[in-house]
């Protein structure tokens, strides 16, 4: 089949799965598109890649310290448009805000690290693109229906760029390129293996969220045909990951899976507390594993060497690096700063090292970038975040189950790859999943009655009357 031929069908297929999952029950804004165009760009090439203004090529960090003007200008504009946006939603978005106060601390002492940046300027246009970060999630859960606007975004985005990988893999050099090793890579429509089972895996855990919560969802409308989009666009996710083998997004994916459909299960929803058992026995599995030297074995099984292809040598060589500690060496800035030479010089045996910008650590990148208070404040917003997931999932175990698979994701993901750096979907999601967990535990705190008299009656009416204002389409039920 040619190219075009190919892309006809694929352009006809993606107009059947928008068809197919269309609700006309629930309605969302047009404001929707902000985020959806913002990760349609973020989970693939820039703008002027795909134009063909800039080569869509990896780059130093000291080669791009200005970026593309077009690309800031497409971001700028986005931005712009999504503050206007929620202005015009300010009461609802304060709300959320306020409920993940660990976040908003985390940007201002963010913002506040540009002034100690080598390029303040640079960091501060950085710092930006963080917050667009931010605004696009704002945007999806002020919507009316905000669990209904978080189907829609994943299917958006995936219904586009999973399908348009395949294409670009089967039928196109541009989907393919090689590795630094000279190996061949599937890419899609992303620029690096890593990158596109990143964004696979997080819309294939979305999917797997909306398959899951329709399954249960007896009187949906449109519940059939809505159920084969969905399972489509999970056949193609499950489909990428093996054709992008990324070690760590399989392994995010099937952890993401195992606790969606765990906390499905029946013994669990009808026992909340169940869900520290649930997420403890994953830990202890894990720390027993790297304590009983069983680490290797597992690391041989998804494919990759012990010193997890070159990732140790790297962390032994930047961590030494930091400028400062404590603060570290400023919002992004670490990888344009003056170290990078002393790091080409420690890592002159690795082979593309002057195109490094990132330790393939989040955790180390932001130690590096923000030093221990940094670390501390990430810290500090997955026990927020996984505190406010475990309430909402007594409240509404299909928002506490999501919130639970992304927390883990990405809590697992930055081991290996930068998982919290700005425009990247794992970073995007998981203020997402927090944020919703944060606000919905909120209310059910706030609007409890402290009386000691309270009466049962009284207290579940107030839940009954959370669930519907944040979870609206279970009142067509």
């Amino acid at each position: 089949m040619s190219f075009s031929l190919a892309t006809t069908v694929c352009i006809l297929g993606i107009a059947g799965l928008f068809y197919l999952d269309h609700d006309r029950s629930c309605r969302t804004s047009k404001a929707l598109w902000l985020p959806v165009i913002w990760l349609w760009i973020v989970g693939s090439r820039s703008v002027s890649a795909w134009f063909g203004i800039n080569p869509a090529t990896t780059e130093s960090a000291i080669q791009t310290l200005e970026g593309s003007p077009f690309d800031a200008c497409v971001f700028a504009v986005l931005l712009a448009a999504g503050i206007i946006v929620l202005i015009s939603r300010r009461g609802r978005a304060s709300a959320y805000l306020k409920a993940s106060w660990p976040i908003l601390i985390y940007f201002a002492y963010c913002l506040l690290s540009v002034l100690w940046s080598p390029y303040p300027e640079v960091a501060f246009k950085r710092w930006t693109k963080d917050a667009g970060d931010l605004v696009m999630v704002l945007i999806v859960v002020t919507e009316a229906e905000p669990i209904a606007a978080l189907r829609r975004l994943f299917s958006r985005v995936g219904f586009i760029l999973l399908p348009a990988s395949v294409l670009l893999i089967r039928y196109s050099d541009l989907g393919r390129g090689y590795d630094p090793d000279g190996n061949a890579m599937n890419t899609g429509v992303t620029t690096n293996k890593n990158t596109l089972g990143l964004i696979t895996f997080v819309l294939s855990l979305g999917t797997l969220w909306s398959i899951c919560t329709l399954l249960r969802a007896r009187r949906e409308p449109s519940r059939r045909r809505r159920l084969l989009a969905q399972a489509t666009l999970l056949v193609f996710g499950v489909a990428l990951l093996a054709m992008a083998n990324s070690a760590t997004s399989t392994a995010c994916f099937a952890l993401g899976s195992v606790l969606i459909l765990a906390t499905g299960l029946h013994s669990i929803r009808r026992r909340p507390g169940r869900v520290h058992v649930l997420v403890g026995t994953i830990l202890l599995v894990g720390v027993l594993t790297m304590l009983l030297g069983g680490e290797g074995s597992v690391v041989h099984a998804l494919g990759r060497k012990t010193n997890l292809t070159g990732r140790t040598e790297i962390w032994r060589a930047v961590i030494p690096l930091c400028p400062n500690p404590l603060i570290g060496a400023g919002f992004e800035s670490f990888w344009i700063g003056p170290s990078m030479t002393k790091l080409w010089r420690s890592l002159s045996n690795w082979y593309g090292v002057q195109g490094l910008n990132t330790p393939h650590n989040g955790y180390i990148e932001v130690y590096l970038n923000l030093g221990w208070v940094g670390v501390c404040l990430m810290a500090l917003i997955f026990i927020k975040g996984y505190r406010s997931a475990c309430a909402a999932f007594r409240l509404d175990p299909e928002i506490g189950s999501l919130s639970l698979a992304f927390l883990a994701a990405a809590a697992i993901y930055s081991i290996t790859e930068a998982g919290f750096r700005i425009l990247t979907p794992t970073w995007i999601f998981l203020l997402l999943a927090i944020i919703v967990a944060n606000r919905m535990a909120s209310r059910t705190r706030a609007r409890i009655p402290r009386t000691v008299g309270a009466s049962a009656k009284q207290v579940s009416g107030l839940l009954v009357e959370d669930v519907l204002a944040l979870h609206p389409f279970l009142g067509n039920n």
